[in-house]
């Protein structure tokens, strides 16, 4: 969880990823047989190993979350993570959408011979990253996967009409907030 909690202290504000591409950079040139490519829009792209088709895991860098102040922590009470600064005497969001993504694809990249990733930035503003990818880098990619959710009731099962899984095929378990006891939507 260590890791997961250093990606929440970075603040990526779309447009201003600059800081989040370093830390991913810097943790991902530690690990043996990677490259890390960079396109114009400021995408970074990964490979790792030889492979004929790799899988992929695609995540964007920036985050929604605007409140980020300079002392801002994480707090890790039993299986929750809040962020909060202390100066200000409040709880302040994780910006948790995509880094939970990025913390799965390089858990992924460490634990994998062979994978490819791609991050992308401004996704929260308009698919900007993404809609100035290199197309050519998935070429010899057996499939692509991105750990994104949207809401907080859904997992992505559906992009640009195309289906991830059968539709009514998967349900999310019922949630109730422990403090309200009702059903979250």
């Amino acid at each position: 969880m260590e890791l997961l909690k250093k990606l929440y202290k970075v603040y990526s504000p779309s447009g201003k990823e600059r800081t989040m591409i370093k830390f991913i950079w810097n943790y991902t040139k530690r690990i043996t047989g990677t490259k890390v490519e960079t396109d114009a829009a400021g995408n970074l792209y990964i490979t790792k190993g030889e492979a004929e088709s790799y899988p992929c895991i695609v995540a964007h860098l920036d985050q929604v979350q605007r409140l980020h102040s300079k002392d801002f922590t994480t707090v890790e009470t039993g299986e929750i993570i809040f962020g909060y600064s202390s100066r200000n005497k409040r709880q302040e969001g994780l910006g948790a959408d995509d880094k939970n993504g990025i913390w799965i694809a390089l858990k992924c990249l460490r634990k994998y011979d062979s994978l490819k990733l791609a991050f992308f930035v401004s996704e929260e503003v308009g698919c900007v990253g993404s809609g100035k990818a290199v197309m050519d880098f998935f070429n010899d990619c057996r499939f692509v996967i991105q750990p994104d959710r949207r809401g907080i009731r859904t997992l992505l099962q559906k992009s640009a009409g195309l289906h991830y899984v059968l539709p009514n095929s998967f349900k999310l378990p019922d949630i109730k907030s422990s403090d309200t006891g009702k059903h979250m939507e």
